[in-house]
């Protein structure tokens, strides 16, 4: 299985016949732009679009790749719906408690505490609960991407029923956890092999680096990919 962090909260991950986005925000993604890849070559062979969350720095591309590529985008009920509003064809809706079969992987929905919301009009419109989303390959460990959210005590369940080896925690503080308190979740919640900072550096107003994260998770094995480095797990 292949990861590969496109800057801020996305991700690519490729395992089998699937490749898997979770999260294309790429225009407008300052650290995804750095890495010198296009959406194009971001999206190449996609075949599925996981959503967190409505927000536009979580649904970012989503639109334009679904509709150039038909990918099926998987996300809760009232953010897909919405979608499929805005022309994207191919929906898969869901919500927190639920599996959704993606090709060679599994994508479950888990809580996450946060709001989920786009504006319309100057006015904010919801797009249902936010979620962490849990996949699991038929070959590979499993990741768990926790969305944007802050620290709870049912962390400790979804540890106990999917068991994440590797942990896409958000860290830059203001809209997500900070440091210190991404760092308690994932000693205190998880045993994860590897843990890789998300949700940091984009905005002038979240934390611009990993380094406070890095210093607090002492112990853990932190990697810091570079924007478009692919990792083989």
């Amino acid at each position: 299985m292949k990861l590969t962090w496109l800057g801020h909260s996305a991700f690519r991950i490729e395992s089998g016949s699937t490749v898997l986005l979770i999260d294309p925000f790429l225009t407008g993604n300052g650290v995804f732009e750095s890495s010198g890849m296009s959406a194009e070559d971001a999206s190449a062979g996609v075949t599925h679009i996981v959503l967190t969350h409505g927000h536009d720095d979580h649904v970012g591309d989503t639109v334009d790749i679904a509709k150039r590529t038909g990918a099926l985008v998987v996300g809760v009920y009232e953010l897909v719906l919405y979608l499929n509003g805005k022309g994207v064809e191919n929906i898969s809706p869901a919500n927190p408690g639920g599996t959704i079969e993606c090709g060679d992987v599994d994508v479950s929905f888990v809580k996450a505490f946060h709001s989920s919301s786009t504006i319309v009009d100057g006015a904010p419109v919801y797009l249902g609960n936010p979620c962490g989303v849990v996949v699991r390959p038929k070959d590979g460990p499993v990741v768990y991407h926790m969305g944007d959210t802050e620290i709870f005590g049912d962390m400790a369940l979804v540890n106990e029923i999917f068991t994440p080896k590797v942990g896409l925690v958000p860290i830059g503080d203001r809209f997500t956890m900070g440091a210190k308190t991404a760092a308690m979740a994932c000693s205190r919640y998880f045993k994860f092999d590897t843990v890789i900072p998300i949700h940091y550096g984009t905005f002038p107003i979240i934390d611009p680096d990993a380094n406070k994260f890095i210093a607090e998770a002492k112990g853990q094995n932190v990697v810091v990919p570079k924007p478009g480095e692919a990792i083989d797990l």
